[in-house]
């Protein structure tokens, strides 16, 4: 990747295009699920959403190979779909977009306060 794509975001663009196609050739109960599993992993996303393109790739090929097995989503990925996402992105507890603004806010917060008292 040269700094151009990374500049513009072409790079991503076209890992998304190329994850919307393989999505398409799942079952219809399997793209469901891959929608879902996105939806879930957004909130781990750092600003430009690189870091989650191989974790997507790694859920998006499980559920190819699951398909391709004749497995069903819910053996796949049981009642817990939150859980298994957030296992996905590092674990219960992985700090997500909401919990660095809030840690940011009250850290500007806490600075403002101490120039006015001091």
């Amino acid at each position: 990747m040269n700094i151009w794509q990374t500049m513009t975001g072409s790079d991503l663009t076209r890992e998304w295009q190329d994850f919307a196609t393989r999505a398409e050739a799942l079952p219809a109960d399997h793209q469901a699920a891959w929608e879902k599993v996105q939806a879930h992993l957004l909130p781990y996303s750092d600003f430009t959403g690189r870091n989650l393109l191989p974790i997507l790739d790694g859920a998006l090929g499980l559920l190819e190979e699951t398909a391709a097995d004749g497995l069903s989503i819910h053996q796949v990925l049981g009642d817990d779909l939150e859980g298994f996402c957030a296992a996905l992105a590092g674990g219960e507890g992985a700090r997500t977009c909401r919990d660095r603004w809030r840690e940011q806010l009250n850290r500007n917060v806490t600075r403002k306060l101490s120039r006015l008292g001091g």
